[in-house]
């Protein structure tokens, strides 16, 4: 079955595309597109979901210690205490 593009631009993008990964035929240019943007699309993790993620990895943690002082922590990390 062959690809026909009707739309100058389109087909403008699908050369480039061609070009840029070293395609053997717009179609194939079109096929690597497209399957790239299906995988982008199914990879991507809905905001609220990366969000939810993030919630728990902090409750995880747990709570601040109010003891905690930063300086403190930093010199001995560089061996100033």
């Amino acid at each position: 079955m062959s690809l026909y593009i009707r739309d100058e631009s389109v087909d403008a993008l699908a050369v480039q595309v061609q070009k840029l990964s070293k395609a053997p035929s717009k179609t194939e240019a079109v096929r690597r597109a497209l399957q790239n943007e299906l995988r982008r699309m199914q990879e991507n993790v809905p905001l609220r979901e990366r969000i939810r993620k993030i919630q728990e990895n902090v409750k995880a943690i747990g709570p601040d210690d109010p003891n905690f002082d930063m300086k403190t922590f930093t010199d001995e990390m560089w061996d100033d205490a």
